[in-house]
């Protein structure tokens, strides 16, 4: 990261030639570092441990992330940063600010529960144990950098740290075919999208003589006239990648075969932490940097989002119950629908103010914590039924009570129906926001989709509760108790988030950034 700023400084223009980076900050860039330190002990104690304690790695890395999410606490303040220009104290590359400590949250506590599904993953699939949880570690790495970017350099590489571990993550299955396509569409659709980001940060750059954000914002005010359309082309560029990470209609076609190819762990880790980095991504160019621009991105984003939203919802409307792999296309194009939702407070922050991204960030906690746990319960059903098709889960309440009322929970709060009061509240909140900016239009092509998802969420939710297909009983294995302790994990935070649904909704209340 040191590397790295002074790279950002010596790009700079004359004005900003003698910058230098000032002291380091090391409490504050702990949450980052500890992942990456014990990604890099992983890969190199996995060359002298022998093969039968291989498992150790596993539960070294979940120790690791345990750690880095415990490192938040000494942060809570919110006022630190690191990395700064001498001659501008508040273009940093890295601040610690609330907004970034509650991103970060989601991402290592994310990362953690995908690695208690993973310690029994890795053993069953036989997936090389030393790989995995280093390309594991090393994402969570990026993951968290990212909200803490401040400029945009940092930004794409974190973006970049965070995806390409992914990639091989997705092909981990080795011999399997989907797995392998799964792999290679992310990634060529995924350079594709960093290409086109790249391009549009080089304008940006060209039209302001800058990468630090705030400086970025305070320039673009004032573009000369010859550079107005660079800057445009520039702004919209940017945003690419980041719609890409996103899933947001039309940067969505790699999601259901990327989720379906991918170990179920990582499927559920792309479906959580993959949507954070892209959505922090785009509060941050948008919010903090460009938005000077909020006329060209406030109604692309309105539009993206009521797309998005649609799609995923007829799509997943559309899932057969018989197919070999409907399960995860649901849950697929589920989150597909939900990236949608997740777009509009930042369309809104368009036409009113940044706050709005409160309600995206509250909405984001809660689809973390409810969609985890549903891969959760997939994983589980998978070690007797690998199909993966929505019929397996017929009859689950008579085999597994516990995980059926999980998943039955879980399902409810997706869809914004009591008991699950936290997907209520918060689709009421993000569908405030769409309101208090005056986007009406959008509000109802929201309420129209809430309506759409209600059935097939409600579909698969009857199911779980009906009589299981003929008269002989189904074999029950005894549940490993990492992934019970995962489905418990998520389960308990999605019923204490209904309880007291202000745990996150505060967030939407007030402001993230410093003022």
């Amino acid at each position: 990261m040191t590397a790295l700023s002074a790279l950002t400084a010596a790009t700079a223009p004359a004005a900003e030639t003698a910058s230098v980076v000032q002291s380091i900050d090391w409490l504050a860039i702990t949450p980052v570092v500890l992942p990456a330190a014990v990604a890099l002990v992983v890969l190199v104690a996995d060359l002298f441990v022998p093969e039968r304690l291989k498992p150790l790695l596993g539960w070294l890395s979940v120790a690791g992330l345990a750690a880095a999410t415990a490192t938040l606490l000494p942060l809570r303040a919110g006022d630190r940063a690191t990395f700064c220009l001498s001659t501008d104290p508040g273009a940093c590359s890295y601040t610690a600010d609330h907004f970034t400590l509650v991103i970060q949250f989601l991402v290592l506590t994310g990362a953690l529960v995908t690695a208690l599904l993973s310690v029994t993953a890795v053993r069953d699939a036989r997936m090389p144990a030393g790989e995995y949880w280093f390309l594991l570690l090393s994402s969570a790495a990026g993951a968290a950098l990212l909200p803490a970017s401040r400029d945009l350099a940092t930004l794409i590489v974190a973006l970049e740290v965070a995806s390409l571990p992914a990639f091989a993550l997705v092909g981990m299955r080795r011999g399997d075919r989907l797995s392998s396509e799964a792999a290679l569409k992310f990634f060529l659709s995924s350079v594709t999208a960093t290409a086109v980001s790249l391009l549009g940060v080089s304008f940006v750059y060209a039209a302001t003589g800058s990468l630090h954000l705030t400086q970025v914002a305070d320039r673009l005010e004032d573009v000369p006239g010859q550079l107005d359309t660079l800057a445009m082309a520039g702004v919209a560029l940017t945003l690419v990648g980041f719609a890409f990470k996103t899933a947001a209609v039309p940067f969505h076609f790699w999601v259901p075969d990327t989720y379906v190819g991918a170990p179920l762990p990582i499927a559920g880790y792309l479906s959580v932490i993959g949507k954070a980095v892209g959505f922090t991504g785009l509060i941050l160019v948008t919010v903090i940097a460009f938005p000077a621009y909020s006329d060209i991105w406030g109604p692309a984003l309105a539009v993206l989002a009521a797309l998005t939203m649609t799609l995923g919802n007829a799509a997943a409307l559309r899932q057969r119950a018989d197919r070999p792999g409907s399960a995860v296309r649901l849950l697929a194009w589920s989150s597909v629908g939900q990236a949608g939702y997740l777009l509009v407070p930042i369309a809104a922050a368009a036409y009113s103010d940044r706050d709005q991204i409160g309600s995206t960030v509250a909405y984001a906690l809660m689809y973390a914590a409810v969609n985890l746990g549903a891969f959760a319960v997939a994983a589980l059903v998978a070690r007797t039924k690998p199909l993966h098709r929505i019929s397996d889960y017929r009859g689950l309440y008579a085999e597994r009570p516990a995980a059926a009322l999980a998943l039955a929970f879980f399902l409810l709060c997706l869809a914004g129906l009591p008991p699950g009061l936290i997907g209520l509240f918060a689709k009421v909140t993000v569908f405030r926001s769409a309101v208090d900016a005056g986007l009406g239009w959008l509000a109802v092509v929201m309420a129209v989709n809430v309506v759409i998802a209600l059935y097939y969420y409600l579909r698969w939710t009857a199911l779980l509760f009906r009589a299981p297909e003929g008269a002989a009983e189904a074999v029950r294995t005894k549940a490993p108790w990492p992934v019970t302790a995962a489905i418990a994990i998520t389960a308990v935070t999605a019923v204490v988030l209904s309880g007291a649904p202000q745990l996150v909704l505060r967030f939407a209340a007030g402001s993230l950034f410093p003022q």
